[in-house]
């Protein structure tokens, strides 16, 4: 089947829905007519045995998405089957393409996907943020299970639309990477959750003070930067997918995209998955119902600030108190420290270095949990909690219930859902409020103002502006039917 026909049927087909929050309705509207056509083209598909390995097609196979195949590889549970990437002929991509040499090489995952569907029947994503969305919306279509990289999306609309999608495909399964989240902290943290060590959380304080990429740029910015050459063999326009079009630049490409608001969601994006994950999750935060953004250094409309600090407000659930939880970034935009905070050491512990630290800052990053009787310090990613101050840890020694190990690594607990034998541990339908958090965050950046958001309508009630960027521009012409399958 040629790549063009294909594409016909999939407009074709994505045409019968709605965009959802894009074009004013509902999600569920478009779910209701994607389902009921499901449901007169479905056919009766033999069972057949789990695969002993999966076969895993690989979209992003430089920088971190080379870092993320090895993983996977060193797991001994699936085969690379196939390869794709816009720029090939990178130093990245080739060392990749060495490692795999009989791994099918792709440019564009939409042809990945037209002419090599049914040699696979999972997917790793590890693209930059704001393309994450319309490869995982495609595959989830097709039934593919998805690892793609955190955040998942780049904005609030897109994570409700992968949540909405992820639960209409069931079969699916999707991880999200954060992947810490299958690490010592996971299980820590809910065993002295249920042990009743953690409880009555009140305050967070989340904190990432190392450098970052953008920083050096030019703050009073007027207009994106200027054209430069595109690298030979590289597939711009492909690269770009749904974001409205920008000249190349090296600004842009390669791992430059994160701090510019078209492409990326920041410090909070990239880190506050390895930071606030458990305690999102654990203590059943779900949706802010206001945002401040207490402190902005450096604001333009183009890339994100030099410092931050936001103030997101959550409500009480359950029996659980209301909570407050403080964001910081910037070098120098440090907390305060509570009193016995360096009496315990262990702040750096299984925390993997940012790789663009100009120096070590003193403060790794990590978190200050404050609950009703107890302080918690942590770090990030897999780094476990400690007990502070010291005397209190002390006391406190005998108290604490032992940690189960952890069955699988990240990589391993989602090639092992995808056979049938475990159940991922981040999926979309747990680290997407997560994800839609830090995207309010970001839209209270940039609109430097105190926002108030309802959860249960999921719209921003104070400011007009502020709520359209919950969904942010529309498409780039061509990329409408993502948000419409």
């Amino acid at each position: 089947m040629s790549h063009n026909i294909t594409r016909r049927n999939f407009v074709k087909s994505a045409s019968l829905a709605t965009a959802g929050l894009i074009m004013g309705t509902g999600v569920a509207d478009a779910a209701d007519i994607m389902a009921g056509n499901r449901k007169k083209k479905k056919t009766a598909v033999p069972e057949e045995k789990p695969l002993e390995k999966v076969r895993l097609a690989c979209i992003g196979i430089g920088n971190r998405g080379r870092q993320i195949i090895d993983e996977f590889d060193s797991t001994g549970l699936c085969n690379i089957v196939a390869l794709c990437d816009v720029d090939p002929e990178s130093q990245e991509c080739q060392i990749t393409r060495a490692k795999h040499p009989d791994a099918k090489l792709f440019k564009d995952f939409r042809r990945l996907f037209d002419e090599f569907g049914s040699e696979f029947e999972a997917v790793s994503i590890a693209v930059p943020d704001f393309s994450h969305f319309p490869i995982a919306m495609l595959a989830i279509s097709q039934g593919k299970h998805v690892y793609v990289e955190k955040p998942m999306a780049r904005t609030f609309t897109e994570c409700e639309l992968l949540m909405d999608i992820a639960r209409r495909h069931p079969e699916v399964v999707t991880q999200v990477g954060n992947q810490g989240h299958s690490e010592a902290n996971y299980f820590q943290f809910k065993a002295w959750q249920d042990a009743g060590i953690i409880k009555d959380v009140y305050k967070i304080v989340a904190h990432f003070n190392d450098w970052r990429r953008w920083y050096p740029y030019d703050q009073n910015i007027t207009k994106f930067p200027e054209a430069e050459p595109i690298p030979e063999g590289m597939d711009w326009q492909t690269w770009l997918t749904t974001a409205k079009h920008h000249e190349y630049n090296s600004q842009y490409h390669p791992g430059n995209w994160r701090g510019w608001y078209d492409f990326g969601m920041g410090a909070i994006g990239d880190w506050g998955a390895h930071i606030i994950d458990t305690c999102h999750q654990f203590l059943n935060l779900g949706l802010p119902y206001e945002i401040d953004p207490v402190k902005v250094t450096g604001l333009n409309d183009f890339f994100f600030p030099l410092e931050t600090t936001l103030r997101f407000k959550f409500g009480p659930r359950g029996d659980m108190p209301p909570v407050d939880l403080y964001w910081y970034d910037g070098e120098n935009n440090l907390p305060p420290l509570p009193e016995g905070y360096n009496d315990v050491a262990g702040q750096v512990v299984d925390v993997p270095a940012s790789g663009q630290n100009s120096k070590v800052n003193a403060l790794r990053p990590g978190k200050i949990i404050y609950s009703k009787d107890l302080i918690f310090k942590g770090g990030s990613h897999a780094s476990t909690l400690q007990i502070i101050p010291k005397a209190k840890a002390d006391e406190m020694a005998g108290q604490l219930p032992e940690v189960p190990e952890t069955p699988s690594n990240h990589f391993a607990n989602f090639l092992n859902a995808c056979r049938g034998l475990e159940e991922t541990r981040s999926p979309f339908s747990v680290f997407g409020p997560m994800c839609q958090t830090f995207a309010l965050g970001v839209v209270a950046i940039r609109c430097n103002k105190k926002l108030y958001f309802d959860p249960v309508t999921k719209t921003i009630t104070n400011d007009k502006f502020a709520n359209a960027l919950l969904t942010g521009d529309l498409p780039r012409k061509g990329w409408e039917e993502y948000y419409k399958l």
